[in-house]
């Protein structure tokens, strides 16, 4: 009699499907921005607000901006609106285009980091 085959490759699917899942949730994602990615705003005051997924540690998460000449410059970020949140001010922004880049530690102590590019333009 012939063994199937069958029970072993649906226990190897779940496996998959499970470690995928595990793996996708081990990470920060932005979920809501503002500014929004691509998003054209009003300078020379922006406020920055990201919200995640997850939680976040905002002690040891990190933001900077690129501006339109390519200069980088760390955010000071203000008090954490909510465990999965971090939030700026920036002033003094000119018209033009900038890339703000993100750096975060999950609360499962993953790195994540990103870039959302935004349109500064006159009020």
């Amino acid at each position: 009699m012939r063994c199937s085959s069958l029970p072993l490759r649906v226990l190897l699917l779940g496996i998959t499907v499970y470690v995928g899942a595990v793996c996708a949730w081990a990470h920060a994602i932005v979920v809501e921005s503002s500014p929004q990615t691509n998003g054209v705003v009003k300078g020379p005051v922006v406020g920055i607000k990201l919200r995640f997924n997850v939680r976040i540690d905002g002690p040891r998460s990190r933001l900077s901006l690129v501006g339109p000449d390519g200069a980088s410059r760390a955010l000071a970020l203000v008090q954490q609106p909510s465990p999965d949140s971090l939030a700026a001010t920036l002033s003094g922004l000119l018209p033009g285009k900038y890339q703000l880049h993100w750096q975060v530690l999950a609360s499962d102590g993953h790195i994540t980091q990103g870039d959302i590019p935004f349109t500064v333009t006159a009020p």
